[in-house]
């Protein structure tokens, strides 16, 4: 699918990976862009950098399938359709099973994560997805791509991170049955999974975190750059081969257990 003039929603576009890559959809690929995230602040300071022209800011809970409806109803009331959605928004929540005095952890906690990180991504996919079935077919194939943000996590969850772990392996499950469905509707669907990438609040640590950091990654010897995750998901859109797929993209780094 040509990118050049397209509707991209990002959730957590407003900052990370996801701010890295509205800025490049919209900068170098000409697409129309769409943030949804919970901080207005940044949101609206995404929308200035990449100018009110081509940019549309919503405040969203993805977890909240009114506000997502209401968001996806300003998308279509701006820019009349939707080509492309990236669901990046996620709560890096990390807790153990037996918490102080190995004592279970609160339910709760789980409920949080799978809320944002998995309801709230099958919650945008879907109304998205619903809008890109309206679309007209780009060249007989196409109407829409779906990009689902899993981790590395996914495959070497850390201590820590069973409820973040879960999430987003479930992301890579969702893959298949899902680019089986909406492939009937020109709809495809992908994920990636990231390792470390040089964000803003990475690139905030001390010296000796991120040289241990670095120390973990195989080839380049480094954090990957946030443009390379956004070049990620244009080549996802641009392929129309490419569906059902997950892409580990870490520099063949694989996560300790701590």
């Amino acid at each position: 699918m040509r990118i050049q003039d397209k509707v991209v929603v990002i959730t957590g576009g407003a900052s990370g990976l996801g701010l890295a890559t509205a800025q490049f959809m919209a900068k170098e690929k000409g697409a129309r862009i769409a943030i949804f995230d919970l901080n207005a602040e940044a949101g609206e300071q995404a929308v200035t950098d990449i100018g009110a022209e081509r940019a549309l800011f919503v405040q969203t809970d993805v977890s909240n399938e009114e506000s997502v409806q209401a968001a996806v109803d300003a998308v279509m009331a701006r820019f009349g359709a939707i080509h492309v959605c990236i669901n990046g928004a996620a709560l890096p929540v990390a807790f153990k099973v037996l918490g102080k005095e190995g004592k279970a952890a609160p339910l709760a906690k789980f409920a949080q994560s799978t809320a944002v990180n998995l309801n709230g991504v099958f919650n945008v996919m879907s109304k998205c997805a619903e809008q890109m079935a309206r679309n007209e077919p780009e060249n007989g194939e196409e109407r829409g791509v779906v990009i689902n943000v899993s981790s590395g996590a996914a495959y070497e969850g850390q201590v820590g991170q069973c409820a973040y772990s879960a999430t987003k392996a479930a992301i890579i499950g969702m893959n298949m049955p899902a680019a089986r469905e909406l492939g009937a509707v020109g709809v495809r669907v992908n994920a990636i999974a990231p390792g470390l990438f040089l964000t803003k609040m990475v690139s905030m640590l001390d010296d000796k975190v991120m040289a241990s950091l670095k120390e973990q990654m195989e080839a380049p010897k480094r954090l990957g750059d946030v443009r390379e995750f956004a070049h990620c998901c244009a080549f996802i859109v641009e392929n129309a081969y490419v569906n059902a797929e997950t892409i580990r993209l870490d520099a063949a780094s694989r996560m300790r257990a701590r």
